[in-house]
């Protein structure tokens, strides 16, 4: 078990946005959470990453608690988070944004994760030095993800990777993600596009009013009915 959260609470002010949410993501898999609009998966992430603090529950990475471990730290020991929105900088270029991705590190391989990366998103290559605010939607969102590699996470908590996007771009996520888990990386994914989520992830977790009602491999989830007829439009 590479992350293991249990019965996490976390509440703003008098709204309690999580009631207790327990799940787990093995090393390989990639794991998602899928609900409605203010279901609490967002917040799970900003929980895992130490962005916001639960009232109660634990978090543990690699076996070790994170309670009370700043993010920075949480990020060098090798988890990280694509946020929703992208949170590209905008002002630099996609070279300076990828190399602030690699900030915490102090290998000589940095070079070589830039290749990897470019291997994933050829597009990227083309703009290296283009202006990042410059890009599409769905080149930040490339931009995004590969910025995160450059940590070179062993865990990769991705936030609403295809919200906006076009039709063919979400496939194009999708694809980079499984290639990305094929890497050796693992993946918790929040994802509203439900059908995507379901088909490229080995396991899933439903989250209501911040509590998980529902969780299994990923294509039982999806034949459930009530699943069906609530996310996936059947």
């Amino acid at each position: 078990m590479i992350l293991e959260v249990r019965d996490l609470k976390v509440s703003y002010g008098a709204i309690q946005a999580l009631k207790g949410v327990s799940l787990s993501l093995e090393k390989g898999e990639i794991v998602t959470l899928i609900g409605a609009n203010g279901a609490g998966k967002s917040t799970t992430l900003r929980a895992i990453m130490g962005l916001v603090p639960p009232v109660s529950g634990s978090v543990q990475y690699e076996g070790a608690p994170l309670a009370r471990t700043p993010t920075h730290e949480i990020v060098r020991r090798g988890m990280t988070l694509v946020p929703e929105g992208r949170a590209i900088f905008a002002n630099l270029s996609v070279r300076e944004n990828l190399r602030l991705g690699a900030f915490v590190r102090r290998d000589g391989e940095v070079e070589a994760d830039l290749k990897r990366v470019f291997e994933i998103f050829p597009r990227l290559k083309e703009r290296i030095e283009q202006n990042a605010g410059t890009l599409s939607g769905g080149e930040q969102q490339m931009l995004a993800i590969a910025r995160a590699l450059m940590c070179r996470p062993k865990v990769l908590l991705m936030d609403e990777p295809s919200l906006g996007l076009a039709p063919l771009l979400v496939h194009t996520i999708f694809e980079s993600i499984e290639e990305v888990n094929r890497g050796g990386t693992s993946v918790l994914l929040v994802e509203q596009n439900a059908n995507a989520a379901l088909k490229h992830s080995h396991r899933a977790y439903v989250l209501e009013t911040g509590s998980v009602i529902l969780s299994g491999p990923s294509a039982e989830v999806a034949a459930n009915p009530k699943v069906k007829e609530a996310y996936l439009g059947e």
